[in-house]
């Protein structure tokens, strides 16, 4: 038997599709000149008409489902240019997500097939403005809806002590460092980002990666304070935070870790401190997204949506 061996051209292959898009565009302006020029006027951009419609679409469904939430701070108000807006509260969002996840998400934690992280990326992108994916650059975590544990405060820096973390101190610090080492050399060197780092941190599984023992040193350094998005699916809250442990074991019942702040703003640093989340990368090669709580806003959500 003879294996044939193909290659893929992705730039060339690009470049002809680019082509052939340039080819359509002149030919619609060629030929609808008129319908082009109204449609720029609203501004909407012929080629991405598409996208327009999906946006749309997106936003009246996620309109629906706030009018639909039994709460008094929805309200439906025209602004000066004659559009409809709908403000609403952070609370109202809160339930639109929770809403919307447990519509996709299966009854017990587990593994999530294509369909689900598709579309549970989608509404995060939809309601959240964040762009989370469950695979990054090739890389993906062994679970990304599973059981989050509380963990405690983590050493920042050589000599750091509880009683310097300001908040949650009765969840006390490691007797030992993260996964990844002291956050700064010293007391000096510790910045407000790095502070902000320990302070909105998660444990995961990286032991149990399939690729882990092979590709350790490269993995290591990939995973070193990577943002992620954690969701509880039951309340809405939503944190940004980034990778900075490794763990918990697989013995546990758990899947991830919080630190004291990450489980307190989630609403799971009471009882069994553990509860369920949802757990994604974080697509931020600008780095825009800040790290700790979710803010909601104008800024970050469809355009027919405000809040108040």
């Amino acid at each position: 038997m003879v294996k044939d061996n193909y290659s893929l051209n992705t730039e060339l292959l690009y470049s002809k599709l680019k082509y052939k898009h340039l080819l359509s565009e002149l030919e619609l302006n060629k030929k609808h000149s008129s319908s082009i020029n109204f449609l720029e006027k609203k501004g909407i951009k012929p080629g991405k008409i598409r996208q327009h419609a999906a946006n749309l679409l997106a936003s009246g469904a996620l309109a629906g489902s706030l009018l639909l939430l039994p709460s008094p701070s929805n309200i439906i108000h025209q602004d000066n240019s004659g559009s409809t807006v709908v403000l609403v509260s952070e609370s109202s969002f809160d339930r639109a997500l929770s809403g919307q996840l447990q519509n996709v998400l299966p009854k017990e934690v587990g593994l999530l097939n294509a369909e689900q992280e598709i579309k549970i990326t989608h509404i995060i992108n939809q309601i959240c403005g964040i762009n989370s994916v469950a695979q990054l650059e090739g890389n993906r975590l062994n679970q990304n809806y599973g059981l989050i544990g509380a963990e405690q405060h983590l050493p920042r820096y050589p000599g750091d002590s509880i009683d310097q973390h300001g908040e949650y101190l009765q969840a006390g610090i490691t007797p030992g460092l993260g996964g990844w080492g002291y956050f700064a050399y010293s007391k000096n060197q510790l910045n407000a980002d790095l502070v902000q780092k320990e302070k909105y941190y998660v444990a995961v599984q990286t032991l149990y990666l399939p690729d882990w023992g092979t590709r350790t040193a490269y993995l290591s350094k990939w995973y070193k304070h990577r943002k992620v998005i954690v969701i509880n699916p039951q309340n809405g809250k939503a944190v940004i935070a980034v990778v900075a442990d490794a763990g918990p074991a697989q013995w546990t019942g758990k899947h991830f870790g919080g630190s004291p702040e990450v489980m307190a703003y989630l609403k799971l640093n009471v009882g069994m401190q553990k509860g369920p989340v949802v757990l994604l990368f974080v697509d931020d090669q600008e780095n825009n997204v800040k790290i700790g709580p979710l803010e909601y806003n104008a800024i970050n959500t469809p355009d027919i949506i405000k809040t108040i």
